[in-house]
């Protein structure tokens, strides 16, 4: 596996962290690369850059004899135009330093999402894909800056003479601290409030969402797609849906998640309300939680993303992905779901990033 050197941009997220643990692993040798490194998981080789600064990537990259580079980070922007510019632009940036590295780049993989179907945010509801999402659906007739990313791989590709792999989780939950968006962290933080005031554990999404048929991506299921994706012939110019493999109901995990922290599910009001605004005032509540349990991060903006989960339950489309293309190409790895929630949150609780009850 010497021979075997991964370059993840995004270290520290949610993605990148899960994958660098399964890599290492695996045995590979692993570099990291982020504007604060210092999170980035033990094993790892940490380097510092900002993307938007291409002189400083390519000189921390000029001595990395990179194989196999893994994208798996993004950043937000006023609009989708913007997003389209700056994430391309960065992508660019990675792939050119790589290009004139000691290296020889073998695969790269991208790692976008299921508004690759959907849309970006601002355009949910606006068009209506076929469920289960298939890999094969045309892109939608919108600005969308995964669209943006695939195209520079694909160019990247032709140009030098690596294989390339395309990866579209849906909602992902795993272990991060600081991720931008994190379904599983965000639900033990509401859930933690909840038994610490009393408030009502409610579900705050539309009826559709807490009825409706979902999925969810654990990030430890996508690191294994990601290493296997870069290594298998099979998986070599392919984009994957990266699903857990199996489905639920909200009204169920509602109860999963309310059984484990030892609360009430609380009558569901038949209406979406903004978990944002239900929880405007936690920062001070939260750094009382945190001081009295010596919980590890009093900042309960680095752990929450509330308006992301208003998103994910404000989804009037059904969310699932078919995972056939993955499962013809050798990949059977399956994770139940309830499981992803509660493994998530003992981890949580012995990493004192939420109390243990």
């Amino acid at each position: 596996m010497a021979y075997r050197t991964a370059l993840i941009v995004g270290v520290t997220g949610i993605v990148g962290r899960n994958l660098a643990d399964r890599l290492l692993e695996d045995g590979w040798t692993v570099y990291g690369l982020a504007r604060r490194p210092e999170a980035a998981p033990a094993g790892v080789v940490a380097l510092k850059a900002d993307l938007n600064k291409p002189e400083e990537v390519r000189s921390v990259l000029a001595s990395v004899p990179v194989t196999h580079l893994f994208q798996a980070t993004w950043t937000p922007a006023d609009t989708e135009e913007e997003a389209s510019e700056i994430n391309a632009r960065q992508f660019d940036t990675v792939l050119d330093a790589l290009r004139n590295g000691p290296g020889r780049l073998e695969h790269v993989v991208l790692v976008t999402g299921v508004k690759h179907y959907l849309g970006p945010f601002k355009e949910f509801g606006r068009y209506l894909p076929e469920t289960p999402f298939r890999e094969d659906t045309p892109r939608l007739p919108l600005e969308n800056f995964y669209y943006a990313q695939e195209d520079r791989l694909f160019a990247a590709a032709e140009r030098d003479g690596f294989t390339w792999s395309v990866h579209r989780p849906n909602a992902i939950v795993g272990y991060a601290v600081g991720a931008l968006m994190n379904t599983g962290v965000t639900l033990a933080c509401y859930a933690t409030l909840c038994r610490e005031t009393g408030r009502p554990f409610v579900f705050t999404g539309i009826p559709e969402q807490w009825d409706m048929l979902t999925e969810v991506s654990d990030a430890r299921l996508i690191a294994k797609q990601l290493a296997w994706a870069s290594v298998t012939p099979a998986a070599a110019n392919t984009a994957f849906n990266t699903g857990n493999g199996d489905v639920f109901r909200w009204r169920w995990i509602w109860r999963v998640i309310a059984d484990y922290f030892g609360i009430e599910v609380a009558a569901y009001k038949g209406r979406q309300q903004s978990l944002q605004e239900i929880m405007s005032d936690a920062g001070p509540i939260w750094r009382d939680i945190s001081a009295r349990h010596g919980l590890v991060e009093p900042d309960i903006n680095r752990l929450a993303t509330w308006w992301h989960s208003d998103a994910d339950f404000g989804r009037k489309v059904e969310c699932i992905s078919d995972m056939t293309r993955s499962r013809k190409a050798g990949f059977l790895e399956y994770q139940p779901s309830d499981e992803t929630f509660t493994d998530l949150f003992r981890r949580l609780q012995a990493e004192r990033i939420v109390p243990a009850y």
